[in-house]
């Protein structure tokens, strides 16, 4: 791993920590201090918020959830072997689950956790980046920044 190649990767695992679990230690690049980041801040809404469809016309919290579970699944399924898994990709049915119960959306969060736990893992790890690599993976930490931002959003309009 050249220099470059390990500050690159260095920097990316704490970008990708901070948008998951919040800001590690006293670093804090994009989110404030002590904020809980994605899977921290998911666990403090319920089902029936994330189900909730607070403006006219937009989705929900569990249909960001559902997306940006779509979106790691993919990049994990890449970063493990797979060619192209955008192949065949449908975006559109990422957005498809609107509604959940009290277990899916349980589940749903466990599965955003683990997924986001493999994409941090294979990142940390990885020792040769390439422009493909590395626009996919700083991609991956801007989109989870977007999808904190609108569930927020959602989340503050629904407990007006």
């Amino acid at each position: 791993m050249s220099t470059s190649d390990s500050v690159f990767q260095r920097a990316l695992s704490k970008l990708l920590t901070e948008m998951f679990d919040g800001p590690p230690g006293n670093e804090a690049y994009v989110l404030n201090p002590g904020d809980p980041g994605l899977n921290g801040q998911l666990d403090t809404i319920d089902a029936e918020t994330a189900s909730s469809r607070t403006m006219p016309g937009k989705t929900t919290i569990a249909s960001h959830v559902d997306h940006v579970l779509y979106g790691l699944n993919l990049m994990n399924r890449w970063a493990n072997g797979e060619e192209n898994p955008w192949a065949d990709a449908d975006w559109n049915a990422s957005w498809q689950r609107t509604n959940v119960t009290d277990g899916q959306w349980n589940e749903l969060r466990k599965r955003l956790r683990e997924a986001s736990a493999s994409w941090q893992r294979i990142v940390a790890s990885k020792t040769d980046w390439d422009d493909l690599a590395a626009n996919g993976a700083l991609s991956s930490a801007a989109h989870t920044a977007y999808h904190l931002g609108a569930i927020r959003q959602i989340l503050a309009a629904a407990t007006k």
